[in-house]
């Protein structure tokens, strides 16, 4: 285990670099950042030069990334064009959507993979027909159709909650938008559940539990449902940092400024420093949360060995 955690680790190098250049480039070429800074006035020469200067834009592509690498391993994202650093903007916006994330996941597993279980033991009837349906109408629709109604009614027309989350972000605030967030997710975890239960379930290991007479409970916990799991919780776990960073409808509906506001505000002000500092720390979380998901499969499934 301790050699393929060490091997998954050096593999997650190249794969760090590969994506924030990637990025890196993309975000260069979107447009001239500091067209945006001066807003719709356009800069005259020497203030455009002094601040691309100042911001090491008038280096080439490569060396700017080279020296922004190494700025991020010393812990330095840069600085914003408002001259705040980018860390500071990062300690304000992760913790928060990191909460509406934990509520979003949370909704996920709880309610999905509960209904995934009763509609795949009982598939064919219509608690699995209506739950079906009912996912598909979830997948449909798109997310900010959900939140603008969902803000419309509990918030507005029948006063349930806060139309609009305060700047505290409290778990008890980010309930609706939490489930807002992990509404498609939900729905993909219930589906893929259902699926893997109802394949499982005629699996040889359950008729054996089954002709032993234990319990049924036991049968689907312990056997049944630590099997299927293994679908599900590679979906979570790459869902997690997809929930991170496609947070931006969700938080510009309930007024969260959380990672995806900052992410929406840098790509509207051209902000490269912001968008790319974001973005790489969001690579990241991907990169351990497949780690994580890989470990989890020895525990779910112990045929499952690690060399």
């Amino acid at each position: 285990m301790g050699r393929y955690v060490i091997r998954r680790l050096l593999q997650m190098i190249p794969v760090f670099i590969g994506a924030t250049l990637l990025i890196f480039l993309m975000v260069n070429v979107m447009g001239d950042p500091i067209a945006g800074l001066c807003g719709e006035r356009q800069c005259d020469p020497a203030t455009a030069t002094q601040l691309r200067k100042e911001f090491g834009l008038d280096q080439p592509v490569w060396q700017q990334y080279l020296t922004y690498m190494g700025n991020v391993f010393t812990g330095d994202f840069g600085t914003a064009f408002n001259g705040q650093p980018v860390t500071e903007l990062m300690g304000s916006a992760f913790p928060v959507t990191i909460r509406l994330t934990i509520v979003a996941i949370l909704f996920e597993i709880v309610i999905g993979i509960t209904l995934g279980v009763i509609t795949g033991l009982r598939r064919g009837r219509p608690v699995d027909s209506g739950v079906l349906l009912l996912t598909l109408v979830v997948i449909s629709v798109p997310t900010f159709v959900t939140g603008l109604l969902l803000q419309l009614l509990l918030g507005v027309e029948w006063g349930w909650i806060k139309p609009s989350v305060s700047p505290d972000a409290a778990f008890g605030e980010l309930i609706v938008p939490g489930l807002v967030l992990a509404s498609v997710s939900l729905a993909y975890v219930t589906r893929l559940t259902r699926t893997s239960i109802a394949e499982n379930r005629r699996s040889d290991y359950v008729r054996t539990a089954v002709a032993k007479g234990l319990p049924r409970r036991r049968v689907i916990t312990k056997h049944l449902l630590r099997n299927s799991l293994i679908p599900v919780v590679t979906f979570i776990g790459t869902d997690i940092g997809a929930l991170m960073g496609g947070a931006i409808v969700t938080e510009r509906i309930f007024n969260i400024h959380g990672v995806g506001y900052q992410l929406y505000q840098g790509i509207l002000r051209q902000n490269t420093q912001t968008v790319v500092g974001f973005v790489t720390v969001l690579v990241i979380v991907f990169l351990v949360a497949n780690l994580l998901v890989d470990l989890l499969y020895a525990v779910l499934d112990p045929r499952i060995r690690y060399a």
